[in-house]
C-alpha cells in the first residue's frame, strides 16, 4: 500500500510541506508507504488538449507530470497540497493536476484520495472544493478529516502552532490509511463494481 503526496507550492518546504509532512507521518505510522514529491517551479504549463498523451501514454511537454504518471499509476492513494493564491489552487497544481489526470491511463476507480490546503487567513474551503473535484470526477473515493483539511500560517512555525489545523492533518492520515486497508480487503474478496458504457451526452442533445 503507496500513497504519492504531491506538494504544489512555490516553496519546497513551507507551510504546505508542513500540513503535507504530518499527513506523511501518520500515514506511516499506519503502515502505508509514502512518497511526498515537490513539483517545482518549472512546469511547462497546462494541458494544450493536442491528444497526444492517448497515444504515447506520456504528456508530450516533458516535464514532472511525465515522472509523476507512474507514480500515481502505481499507488493507492494520492494526496494534493496547495497553498491557497487568489482563493484558489496554486496555477503549478492546475497545470501538473490537470494533466497527470488526463495523461494517465489507468483506471482510477478506488485509488482514494484527498487535498491539503494551506492559507495565511481566507480562500481555503474554495480551494479545497476545487481540488477534490480530480477525485469525484475519477471515481476515487475521498478521505475525510475531522474538519476541512487545512491550516492556517505564513510560516511553517505558524503552521506548526495551528493545533487544530496539524491534528486534522493526523486525522487525515488515519482515516485515509484506513479507507486503503478496508479497499484492499473488499477488492479482494468482492473486486471492483461493474462498469457501465459511458453515454456521453452534450447539453444541447
Amino acid at each position: 500500500m503507496k500513497v504519492l503526496l504531491l506538494n504544489t507550492s512555490p516553496h519546497q518546504q513551507g507551510c504546505t510541506y508542513t500540513a503535507l509532512r504530518e499527513v506523511e507521518k501518520t500515514l506511516q505510522e499506519g503502515g502505508v508507504e509514502t512518497q511526498l514529491i515537490w513539483a517545482g517551479n518549472n512546469v511547462q504549463g497546462g494541458c494544450m488538449s493536442c491528444m497526444v498523451c492517448r497515444k504515447t501514454k506520456k504528456c508530450a511537454k516533458n516535464d514532472i507530470v511525465n515522472d509523476l504518471i507512474p507514480l500515481f499509476e502505481e499507488a493507492d492513494g494520492l494526496v494534493i497540497g496547495s497553498p491557497v493564491h487568489f482563493a484558489s489552487a496554486t496555477g503549478t497544481a492546475a497545470c501538473v493536476v490537470d494533466r497527470l489526470f488526463y495523461a494517465s491511463r489507468v483506471d482510477k476507480r478506488m485509488k482514494v484520495g484527498a487535498c491539503v490546503v494551506s492559507c495565511r487567513r481566507g480562500g481555503a474551503s474554495a480551494t479545497f472544493d476545487e481540488l477534490n473535484k480530480y477525485f469525484t470526477i475519477s471515481g476515487m473515493p475521498v478521505a475525510s478529516s475531522q474538519y476541512w483539511n487545512s491550516v492556517h500560517g505564513y510560516t511553517p512555525e505558524d503552521v506548526m502552532k495551528d493545533k487544530e489545523g496539524m491534528q486534522t492533518m493526523r486525522t487525515l492520515g488515519r482515516n485515509m490509511a484506513f479507507l486503503i486497508k478496508s479497499i484492499k480487503l473488499g477488492k479482494e474478496a468482492y473486486g471492483l463494481p461493474e462498469v457501465e458504457e459511458w453515454e456521453r451526452t452534450n447539453f444541447i442533445q
